[in-house]
């Protein structure tokens, strides 16, 4: 019986520790993203991003592998600068179960009933293209998600990856995987 009793509360973990990420994305519908060749990172907005320096340079290798396995290369003279924005908020899930049931336990015997209280942190993390030549957004890409925040560098770099990934699946538009 016990087991019956744990079982939500197990699947509730594992459906938590595998979140995927929330991707939605937007464009200019006039911009035709097939001249788009070359890119190269908006240094300037990139420093304003208040993350850690590793996160960061995570963040911008998983953007940049993602481009070039695109296609596309880095210049000093590019065709779109990419920029990126993140946030994050603590969040709370509560989970009931009200599995009333009566059962005989050294310590108490009557009704049980169970709450499971989840906190983590959502991050978000914003791609932007900017068109290098009108200086105007041409795409972005917004994921959100559940974030590693434990000490594991190697399931950090792993989450990034995925979220970069999911993002940029959205990119070019129409071309989605």
């Amino acid at each position: 019986m016990k087991v019956f009793k744990l079982l939500p509360v197990a699947l509730l973990f594992l459906v938590a520790s595998c979140s995927s990420v929330r991707v939605t994305s937007d464009y200019d519908t006039t911009t035709d993203f097939s001249k788009f060749k070359t890119f190269a990172f908006y240094k300037k907005g990139i420093d304003k991003v208040e993350i850690s320096d590793l996160d960061k340079r995570r963040i911008l290798k998983a953007i940049e592998n993602e481009l070039l396995a695109k296609g596309m290369t880095i210049s000093e003279n590019p065709d779109v600068l990419v920029n990126i924005f993140t946030k994050s908020r603590q969040k709370v899930d509560i989970y009931n179960h009200n599995n009333m049931y009566f059962g005989w336990h050294p310590w108490y015997y009557g009704p049980n009933f169970g709450t499971h209280i989840s906190k983590y942190t959502e991050g978000t993390l914003f791609v932007d293209l900017i068109d290098a030549k009108t200086k105007e957004l041409a795409w972005q890409g917004i994921g959100s998600g559940a974030l590693n925040t434990t000490g594991n560098v190697t399931k950090k770099e792993e989450r990034i990856k995925e979220f970069v990934g999911e993002i940029m699946a959205k990119y070019p538009p129409g071309i989605e995987k």
